[in-house]
């Protein structure tokens, strides 16, 4: 995530801001800018962006519902922002705190689509794109004994994701009941969206052969590998080559994970760079980063150079949770061969952004 000042005073944004604190002026992200920019009310659903010498509207769900903070260019038909036209099914807003759990929802969908966009990676909806487009649906389960829990999970370019994943005391409860030692709302769009691309980038195309060779042949049985899995759990020494003891479950998921954690690496090292952070510590023999490479820059960073990076900060990363009282920001170790597994998607992202 790059780093967004207000246009008018200067102020450090986040990229959920809908208001300066500063000056008091009115933001809104514009997708075809990258950028948070601050507005000039003009009149009727006209808002001026100085920053830009142009005119947007705001999105439905900025003005009406208060889950957004997207724009919408002024000549543009749609109410709805390029981001929110992805989710097709939102929650049941007569339930007690859906209304928040639909705003923390689009928020990870937000920074999900802001990830890919920067890594330069094709997206449609289904509505402009029927057969290889993407849709989310937010979904609840239903009431006990009438019917059954709805699984978060991808199906042909639709994503679903279970409401109760946007509420922090439920998702801890599940974290801790399958032994997970990492379990974020974002986390879950980015597994998912890796079976997508999975769909678009591997399965057709000239990298199946390769993606067998290192992940396993995905021709397996997945219900009988799922059945397996939460029998029997990982098998021993899983950590040799996987990233997560889910991945051990079906060369899909070890995919999906290892895509997942590829987009975590990258956004953190992106803000990390955008940051300016640099760590040089007392002792030679410690880890260092000079300069952090942006994986998102216009000139890609090696693979390598990442990796070693990603090392140091995820190292000064869990120091500074647990200086918190926190769990480790991230908890896992990468062996070699899933750092090669990690290679092998950031190959894949390279490749399909030249394309």
């Amino acid at each position: 995530m790059k780093i967004f000042h207000c246009d008018h005073c200067g102020q450090l944004l986040f990229f959920e801001n809908v208001v300066c604190v500063r000056c008091g002026r009115a933001l809104a992200y514009v997708p075809d800018a990258a950028d948070v920019v601050s507005l000039d009310f003009v009149g009727g659903t006209i808002w001026a962006a100085p920053a830009l010498a142009s005119r947007v509207r705001l999105c439905e769900n900025y003005t009406q519902r208060n889950v957004c903070n997207w724009a919408i260019p002024e000549a543009d038909p749609h109410s709805l922002c390029r981001s929110c036209r992805f989710t097709w099914t939102i929650p049941n807003l007569g339930r007690a705190g859906n209304d928040q759990r639909w705003y923390k929802l689009e928020v990870a969908k937000r920074r999900l689509l802001y990830t890919l966009d920067q890594l330069g990676l094709a997206l449609e909806n289904k509505t402009d794109a029927p057969s290889s487009g993407l849709t989310f649906h937010f979904l609840e389960d239903p009431e006990p004994g009438t019917g059954e829990r709805v699984m978060t999970g991808h199906d042909g370019g639709d994503i679903t994701i279970n409401v109760a994943e946007a509420d922090e005391t439920e998702r801890v409860r599940r974290r801790e009941s399958l032994n997970e030692p990492f379990r974020t709302l974002l986390g879950h769009f980015r597994h998912e969206v890796g079976h997508y691309y999975w769909d678009r980038l591997i399965r057709d195309g000239s990298r199946i052969a390769p993606f067998r060779d290192l992940f396993g042949d995905e021709r397996a049985d997945y219900q009988a590998a799922l059945d397996r899995h939460y029998q029997a759990g990982p098998p021993a020494g899983w950590q040799d080559a996987f990233v997560s003891a889910y991945a051990t479950m079906h060369p899909w998921e070890d995919w999906a994970e290892t895509w997942a954690h590829y987009l975590h690496m990258t956004d953190a090292l992106a803000t990390a760079a955008a940051c300016g952070m640099s760590i040089a510590p007392q002792r030679a023999d410690e880890p260092r980063a000079r300069t952090v490479p942006d994986p998102m820059g216009d000139t890609k960073v090696a693979f390598d150079a990442m990796m070693t990076t990603w090392g140091t900060i995820s190292y000064v990363l869990n120091n500074l949770n647990r200086g918190l009282g926190r769990g480790d920001a991230y908890p896992f170790v990468l062996a070699p061969r899933s750092v090669e597994k990690l290679r092998f998607v950031h190959e894949t992202v390279a490749t399909a952004a030249r394309r």
